[in-house]
């Protein structure tokens, strides 16, 4: 299976269809409203807006499994990144990243090693980062703490970058 056949839906509750990203290289992060690390919302829009007609796409699944962070509802959750950060990119439902609730997307991504320490396996915490090349290869993860427009992120979004 694809990481583009998986089964999501857009925060607005239709489904969402993956497969519109098979072209586009795509940074996915985990993300929360109320979280230490929610400022990084202004970095992905940043490296967004940076890549975005290069064929790059940032897309955010909120999550709440990590001190309860992302508590909203769909609509206050899209208000918030909107409102507060200027948030264009997708956003899917929320959803579970680790325990026996894992969405098949990220059981998909767990595998992957992170650049700096070499970590698989579950989910630390809210903004962890996996670049993902046209075609669907998982080719970085980053943990939360990484910003995403650091050098080593932008630098593996450039080396997949399709256009």
């Amino acid at each position: 299976m694809s990481i583009y056949d998986v089964s999501i839906s857009s925060l607005d509750g239709r489904p969402a269809d993956l497969h519109d990203y098979e072209d586009r290289a795509v940074l996915l992060v985990n993300v929360a409203s109320q979280c230490g690390l929610t400022p990084q919302y202004t970095g992905l829009e940043e490296i967004h807006e940076r890549f975005v007609d290069r064929g790059f796409t940032v897309l955010g699944v909120p999550c709440n499994q990590f001190g309860a962070q992302e508590p909203g509802s769909p609509d206050e959750i899209a208000t918030f990144c909107s409102t507060n950060y200027g948030v264009t990119f997708p956003l899917t439902e929320k959803i579970e990243v680790n325990g026996d609730g894992r969405h098949p997307l990220y059981q998909q991504l767990v595998d992957v090693p992170d650049a700096s320490d070499g970590h698989t396996g579950d989910i630390r915490w809210n903004f962890e980062k996996f670049v993902v090349a046209p075609g669907g290869k998982v080719v970085a993860r980053f943990n939360p703490l990484v910003e995403p427009t650091s050098d080593e992120v932008v630098a593996a979004v450039e080396d997949v970058l399709p256009a």
